[in-house]
């Protein structure tokens, strides 16, 4: 088992460069088994989940150039329908979250899309039924084998309908999007996600040659098209990375600068930290964070109320980044309310804070109240196991605040969605060793 050695209390200086963003690339990369025709993709960032399903599609036979570290080409002209069914596909299928989204390209182009219950991060219930729920009003036979949890969905020909999400889900939006492309009809989608992620997809699928509108809004109609062509396109960057950043610097009392951030594909996050009291610049299109050496004082509402963080859909602030900002929260001037409205059990790193000296309440599954020391009293150094992927990097983000020298183990669910996350720390300054344990 690989794990984090590092030495906390170091201010960090310099520029970094964000990743390419994974949730993006685990619905973009699905969407090539749409087309027969070559589809060429960049910034596609190289992180377990994201390269676990680059395996997947050439196991399902698609042919698969690797131009450089961060950009493939992939063409789809010979699919092995067969490896769906095998009990190879049952555990490469279940090993990775992202697996489900090849659903609905395959059932649009070729009738039939099976999967086995995917995995992922132990952060609470992640349903799926929103996805079937949209295959089947779309005309498809569900089928679901419950001795080892494989799902089936099936269609000769997917019919377009209208339907009204029962939750904004991301995923489950996409997966439909992928299937109604190529449906006979119009779909109608409300209650559609519209994440920039999504809006990326959908925008990547209209030059293949689909029909969406409404792209960004809540509202998506697809006019279904007989068959789609190749595509060259390029990912954004991971807000959620950027995000990470922003609090990293903000903790070690660093000068950063976070290069090609997209900034308009930002929404509310900025403004988010701010709220904490982190100073935010923007320079052309970077983020630029001075040193703060006074610290960061919350804003509170303008009533004096405590101030309240929490998730919602887009353009809501985003759950992925909850866990990030409750540890910056620890070194606040003033107390703030984080509220995980999703996941159940996302909030259940912070025994690991308070073990390092951190004033947080965990009040129920959903809600942490954290009372900011002002850097008065620093986060001690302990040793500490990665649960997910975000609480993994909020720990890294406290180890090196803190004073001392910290041990994460299971690292491998950080480096499922950070890229050479060490060695780029390291470049800024960052006292960061991968070791074996």
């Amino acid at each position: 088992m690989k794990s984090f050695k590092i030495q906390g209390g170091h201010q960090l200086k310099g520029s970094i460069q964000p990743q390419g963003a994974k949730n993006e690339a685990l619905q973009i990369l699905c969407a090539v088994l749409l087309t027969s025709e070559k589809v060429t993709i960049h910034n596609i960032p190289n992180i377990i989940d994201v390269n676990k399903l680059i395996l997947l599609l050439g196991k399902l036979g698609v042919s698969i150039e690797q131009l450089s570290e961060n950009a493939y080409t992939f063409q789809a002209n010979d699919i092995d329908l067969n490896y769906l069914e095998s009990s190879e596909f049952k555990v490469d299928g279940a090993g990775l979250r992202g697996s489900i989204m090849i659903v609905g390209p395959m059932l649009s182009r070729f009738g039939k899309g099976y999967i086995p219950k995917p995995g992922g991060d132990k952060i609470g219930r992640r349903r799926l039924d929103t996805h079937f729920e949209g295959f089947i009003k779309l005309g498809a036979t569900f089928r679901y084998n419950k001795e080892d949890h494989f799902y089936g969905v099936e269609s000769n020909q997917l019919q377009g309908t209208y339907m009204l999400l029962d939750e904004a889900s991301v995923t489950g939006t996409a997966n439909i999007v992928m299937a109604a492309v190529l449906a006979k009809g119009t779909t109608t989608i409300y209650n559609a996600a519209c994440e920039p992620y999504l809006q990326q997809l959908c925008k990547m699928l209209n030059r293949m040659g689909a029909k969406i509108s409404g792209i960004g809004s809540n509202l998506l109609t697809i006019e279904g098209v007989d068959s789609l062509g190749g595509t060259e396109h390029t990912m954004l960057p991971d807000m959620i990375e950027i995000g990470s950043w922003i609090g990293l610097a903000a903790m070690t009392k660093s000068e950063l600068t976070i290069k090609n951030v997209s900034w308009d594909d930002l929404g509310v996050i900025p403004n988010v930290f701010r709220k904490l009291g982190i100073t935010i610049e923007r320079k052309d299109d970077d983020i630029f964070i001075p040193a703060h050496k006074d610290g960061y004082e919350v804003q509170n509402y303008i009533d004096g109320s405590i101030l309240t963080i929490s998730d919602a859909p887009w353009p809501g602030f985003t759950p992925d980044l909850l866990s990030i900002i409750l540890v910056v929260a620890t070194q606040a001037r003033g107390s703030v309310l984080i509220h995980q409205k999703m996941f159940e059990s996302r909030l259940f790193f912070v025994d690991k804070l308070i073990d390092m000296g951190a004033k947080v309440i965990l009040c129920d599954p959903h809600r942490a109240s954290v009372i900011g020391h002002d850097f008065k009293s620093q986060l001690k150094a302990t040793t500490m196991t990665s649960p997910d992927i975000r609480a993994g990097v909020s720990l890294l983000i406290a180890a090196l605040s803190a004073k001392g020298t910290s041990t994460i183990h299971n690292i491998e669910q950080i480096d499922r969605g950070y890229q050479n996350i060490d060695e780029r720390l390291k470049a800024i300054g960052a006292k960061i060793e991968r070791i074996e344990t």
